[in-house]
């Protein structure tokens, strides 16, 4: 972007420009160039300035954004739509099956399979060594500001700052209502040009281990949250499909938490509230020094974990990514019923 003069301001951001009062949207078409033109003039010469200078021309925050405790950690579908372009952009699709990815998506988006890209057999992360080429086969470095979407945004946005990635978002809208608002769309893969990236040490304070988990059990000052559904915390099914091949035992880790995602998200695949979201967990979680989440592969750990942190700006929350898939499958972890 062109560099110029302008107020830059500290709000949240968030480009959508329609009625302050409501939070509509704008649509697309002019009002996405009206977007792009006031980024252009007013000076921003890169992504991160030009989410700041957005905050302070008469675009409205999306509803409920004015108290998240991190909204850039959030974007808008507008602001996006008019950043596809950007060199120092890359977008990702984060999914369990590629036919999502094939039938079509963003355009420059590349696609990270859970099962096949980012997990192992034992359904644990891959190493460090094979991230760092997924990450360098994306077109992503150390300043790419990477923006998720799909079925698992917040999965592919926990693995970043895992890695102490700094720019990094999830789009604040589900694919499908992307798609219905008629904006850019293809199904050509993209083939961005490999990158260097040297991946710094994980920050642990982010991730918890199936023995760390273990050693949690009844453990003063830490809560283990199951957010999977009620029929998989029951132990009436192990896959959250119900299928049962390589289906492992049954259950929950004794003593933890039941907290179903419902309600995180909004029909139009946009985050609730902040009163809305703290509703959701239980009150009694603000007595304890520490949270893990756990679901079936970590998805929805890594939903609720990005909830918690990012938006709420609860501390001290760690995701088990290895979750059930990892711990139903291992000979005498203990669980219950």
């Amino acid at each position: 972007m062109n560099q110029g003069t302008g107020a830059q301001g500290s709000q949240p951001f968030s480009a959508t420009k329609g009625n302050a009062a409501t939070g509509t949207s704008m649509a697309n078409g002019q009002d996405a160039q009206w977007v792009g033109m006031k980024c252009l003039n007013r000076g921003a010469n890169s992504l991160g300035s030009c989410q700041d200078v957005c905050r302070n021309l008469g675009v409205t925050r999306a509803s409920g954004a004015t108290e998240y405790s991190n909204p850039n950690a959030l974007v808008e579908a507008d602001w996006l739509e008019v950043h596809l372009d950007d060199p120092a952009l890359r977008v990702v699709e984060v999914d369990v099956s590629p036919k999502s990815y094939a039938e079509g998506h963003l355009p420059g988006a590349v696609f990270w399979d859970i099962y096949k890209t980012l997990k192992d057999a034992t359904y644990r992360l891959v190493d460090q060594e094979t991230l760092a080429k997924i990450f360098s086969a994306s077109g992503i470095g150390p300043d790419t500001k990477v923006v998720f979407y799909g079925y698992g945004p917040a999965l592919g946005y926990w693995l970043l700052k895992h890695y102490r990635h700094a720019d990094a978002a999830i789009l604040n809208m589900s694919k499908q209502r992307w798609r219905e608002e008629g904006r850019p769309w293809t199904s050509e893969v993209a083939q961005p040009a490999p990158v260097r990236y040297d991946l710094p040490s994980p920050d642990d304070a982010l991730r918890a281990s199936q023995p760390a988990v273990e050693a949690a059990i009844g453990a003063a000052g830490c809560a283990l949250l199951d957010v999977r559904a009620g029929v998989e915390f029951r132990g009436e099914r192990f896959w959250p499909s119900g299928a049962t091949e390589g289906a492992g035992r049954a259950g929950h880790v004794p003593g933890a938490i039941n907290v179903p995602p419902d309600g995180l998200l909004r029909a139009d695949g946009s985050f609730a509230p902040v009163d809305a979201l703290r509703r959701v967990f239980p009150a009694k979680i603000d007595d304890v020094r520490e949270l893990v989440t756990y679901c079936t592969i970590g998805n929805r750990a890594s939903l609720a974990w990005f909830v918690l942190t990012e938006l709420l700006g609860r501390p001290n929350v760690r995701v088990y990514d290895g979750s059930w898939a990892e711990w139903g499958l291992l000979p005498g972890t203990p669980l219950e019923r």
